[in-house]
């Protein structure tokens, strides 16, 4: 199909109560996988360029494979910069990228205002929306004596969205990047309410891999309008990887084809639980 409007698409989740699906691309084939999935899902969906991809190929390369392999798909999409530093913004934005989150979370409260400020009056001047993030979001599994050390202050982030003008704010509340072998740390839903109620604009949840769907649910009635996932899926097609290799000496591309089919189902299964199955083209 085509790129469609990123900041129209988040609004429209907000609108009918649900969230949007924003997935990491590694290669041709997941790219795919994605897009097929939110043919399937009839889903829009966000294909994240990210900080495992870039390493590996360059933003430029990593760009150019997911637009190409994006514009022969049926799916809406938009390609998005995930956890972009300071130049690897404004290199996204001369190459065409539509959506672009800064991550300036690491700096100082305020050298992350400073800093976000500048790439959203750059970013807005080309129309092109930004997300940004506040807290901290630990690994999987990595021992957190004190949870509330890592939560997105509530008045930090009120005046943070107030002096940088984000459109969308990734906050931490008690998730992780990758899925936990232990029990998760429940969400502090709460403090999405109270996030949401200060700051106004759409909120957006990294780590989502691995959260119960209850809590899925939860999170999106108190504010938050688009999900990360990566792990989840990427172990998905993982799997299928691997259970073709248990068969014996197989081709790669047939089990890259079987990693791929499995990832598709999964793509589909995230995007029913979060709501936006069935959205595509502005359906209800």
């Amino acid at each position: 199909m085509a790129q469609v409007d990123p900041k129209g698409l988040v609004e429209a989740a907000a609108a009918g109560g649900y969230a949007v699906g924003a997935f990491n691309m590694h290669n041709p084939e997941t790219t795919e996988a994605l897009l097929l999935g939110a043919e399937q899902a009839a889903s829009p969906v966000f294909l994240q360029v990210g900080r495992a991809l870039v390493p590996h190929v360059g933003l430029r390369k990593a760009y150019e494979m997911t637009r190409r392999i994006a514009e022969e798909s049926e799916a809406e999409y938009v390609i998005h910069l995930d956890h972009g530093p300071w130049d690897e913004v404004f290199e996204a934005i001369r190459l065409g990228f539509t959506s672009i989150m800064y991550d300036g979370a690491h700096l100082p409260f305020e050298e992350n205002i400073a800093t976000t400020r500048h790439v959203v009056e750059v970013a807005h001047s080309f129309g092109i929306p930004v997300e940004a993030e506040l807290g901290r979001i630990p690994d999987a599994d990595q021992p957190v004596d004190d949870w509330t050390a890592y939560y997105t202050d509530v008045a930090e982030a009120e005046r943070f969205v107030a002096e940088t003008g984000v459109d969308l704010l990734a906050v931490s509340v008690g998730i992780v990047h990758g899925v936990p072998l232990a029990d998760p740390q429940p969400l502090d839903i709460q403090r999405i309410k109270e996030i949401k109620a200060v700051t106004g604009v759409p909120l957006v949840l990294h780590g989502a891999s691995g959260v119960p769907d209850a809590e899925i649910t939860a999170a999106i009635d108190a504010g938050v309008h688009k999900f990360n996932a990566d792990t989840d899926l990427r172990h998905a097609f993982r799997a299928g990887i691997e259970d073709v290799w248990k068969q014996g000496d197989r081709q790669l591309e047939e089990a890259m084809a079987e990693g791929r089919r499995r990832m598709v189902a999964a793509t589909v299964g995230k995007m029913r639980v979060y709501g936006c199955a069935g959205t595509a083209g502005g359906a209800a």
